[in-house]
């Protein structure tokens, strides 16, 4: 497919190195064959200055005794035995400094088949609890312990995902890394059929020799074989199986020139994530629900948009007569919650804020104006009274928050705004600007929706204004609220997940709340997937509504990654 052929950014090139990477040595063997020995041993090497050994599994429990070989020098990181204690172990190892000025530190995971094991373990109960809520969804018996239950691709896809985190972590290590690992004699295969011969497999994760820098096999104690190693220090043919004579860590450190390694490890991660950014930054239009609860929405692919436009398009919403909350909330639907917060805009009332921040501002000043009407209302005041305190609320806004007369003038419809010069403010957005509304077109209103037989009607039809009972105003924020928490947990937008509740037009809050309600289900699991059983634990017991959801769920999303 044709494409761009200009670069869109300046590079420029440089010459190699030369220099080798911090080697990833896996060291494997069939059980009592010596590879936790020769990994204890290789600690005390003059090339080191200090060993993390973090032991996964516990069947050996070598960890403590290896202590007592001569020339060991090494200290155990301990963790809980969860995958991501192991991998918060691991970060801090390659996060912990050098200890002898010159001599970078090495990281021993003892052992790899074991983690392995753990991660498919992981997936196969997944399996299984998929299976029992899949059964009582369908009402349906749940399988039994006897029963077998069938991993999905999608779970194994996951375990993969999970042991590509451990080596792309132990890849950020400064210095060496020596990881064990079981082999197996197996069955060999030739074009995907067995054969009479046997050949000898690694257990772990099939990718894991093509990951690491050197593979020794140890057949015995004293026993070693080089199959497979990644230098130019050392004249090796491919493919050939060398004995290793006097085999040791710090032999092979030498003679992969690890004496003048570079001081981290070269290398450019791939970034499949990358992709969904692009996404976001370019999102496909969505069909209109309801033109006048969005009048700015944008026809056709979205473009980027700048602050100036966005505090423009703010403020319209804020000045629309008929429902301010809902043009607000649609534009956050439209434009999403990750682009609005790239968005960088300025007011003279609120300051600095990216746009989602503005949305979430004027939301709540539109609420508070509508909550000190209804306070007004239940006190008993005149209208006269009341219209008299909205003028001083007005005043007293306008006076931390002044736009420019040619926005603000009441008596003159405003023309398009040319957008300001560069480095000036944008005006802010003011939720009591007048302006004119916008033309209507003759697709926006047919002939069937217009009387005949009434000869002058305005240029904009609205809908005439909603009395809305505060309580239940409040309920449905805190509905919309939760459902954009799921929305973003499942990895799509507020308005594709309430998409069928909303064929027949705006949906009552007793159908939100029970649709919302029913999601939650399928959140919790999801949550519990990605080893966040606390959170899971709070939403499984939050109320319905929840008017702080989005709180308990703030620091979980401030932590998560640009790509989620």
């Amino acid at each position: 497919m044709p494409g761009i052929t200009t670069p869109l950014r300046e590079r420029r090139s440089r010459k190699p190195t030369g220099l080798p990477n911090p080697p990833m040595i896996v060291l494997c063997g069939p059980e009592k064959c010596g590879k936790s020995h020769e990994a204890a041993r290789g600690t005390g090497s003059d090339l080191i200055g200090i060993a993390f050994w973090i032991e996964i599994g516990g069947s050996e429990g070598t960890a403590d005794y290896y202590g007592r070989v001569p020339g060991a020098n090494y200290e155990i990181v301990p963790h809980d035995g969860s995958y991501q204690d192991i991998l918060d172990a691991i970060r801090w190892a390659v996060a912990q400094p050098q200890r002898v000025p010159g001599k970078p530190n090495m990281i021993v995971i003892d052992n790899g088949s074991n983690l392995w094991d753990m991660i498919s373990d992981e997936q196969a109960l997944f399996a299984r609890r998929r299976a029992v809520n899949k059964a009582q969804e369908n009402r349906r018996r749940a399988p039994s312990l006897d029963d077998p239950v069938v991993v999905d691709p999608d779970l194994w896809n996951r375990a993969k995902d999970r042991w590509g985190e451990i080596l792309w972590m132990l890849r950020r290590h400064a210095g060496p890394v020596v990881m064990i690992a079981r082999q197996e004699i197996v069955t060999a295969f030739e074009n995907d059929k067995p054969t009479r011969n046997t050949t000898r497999k690694i257990k772990a994760e099939k990718n894991l020799p093509a990951a690491v820098d050197a593979i020794v096999e140890m057949r015995g104690i004293g026993d070693a074989y080089l199959t497979g190693v990644r230098t130019l220090h050392w004249d090796v043919k491919p493919g050939d199986t060398v004995p290793f004579e006097d085999f040791s860590i710090d032999a092979l450190l030498r003679r992969m020139g690890f004496e003048e390694a570079a001081t981290h490890r070269q290398v450019t991660e791939s970034r499949p994530e990358a992709y969904l950014d692009e996404q976001q930054t370019t999102p496909p239009a969505q069909p209109q629900r309801n033109q006048q609860q969005a009048p700015d929405r944008q026809q056709g692919p979205a473009q980027a948009m700048s602050g100036p436009q966005a505090v423009k398009l703010i403020h319209k919403a804020l000045t629309d007569e008929n429902n301010p909350l809902e043009c607000l909330r649609a534009i956050r639907e439209e434009w999403g919650v990750r682009t609005l917060r790239a968005i960088p805009t300025e007011t003279k009332m609120w300051g600095k804020l990216n746009a989602d921040d503005l949305i979430t501002k004027s939301l709540n000043f539109v609420e508070a104006q509508a909550k000190k009407r209804e306070e007004g209302a239940r006190s008993g005041e005149t209208p006269t009274n009341s219209t008299t305190q909205a003028t001083d609320d007005q005043d007293q806004a306008r006076e931390h928050h002044e736009t420019p007369p040619e926005s603000s003038a009441p008596a003159q419809p405003d023309p398009e705004p040319e957008p300001p010069t560069e480095g000036a403010a944008p005006p802010p957005p003011d939720p009591q600007a007048e302006e004119p509304p916008p033309a209507e077109t003759p697709e926006d209103t047919s002939a069937a929706e217009e009387p005949q037989d009434i000869p002058a009607r305005p240029a904009a039809r609205r809908a005439p204004k909603k009395t809305t009972d505060p309580k239940t105003e409040i309920a449905r924020q805190a509905l919309l609220a939760e459902a954009e928490v799921q929305a973003r947990l499942k990895f799509t937008t507020r308005r594709d997940l309430l998409q069928p509740i909303y064929t027949d037009g705006e949906p009552g809050l007793i159908q939100l709340r029970d649709f919302v309600q029913a999601q939650r289900a399928e959140v919790i699991a999801l949550l519990e997937e990605n080893d966040q059983a606390a959170l899971a634990d709070v939403y499984r017991r939050a109320p319905m509504p929840d008017l702080g959801l989005e709180k308990k769920f703030a620091p979980y999303f401030d932590s998560a990654p640009a790509g989620q």
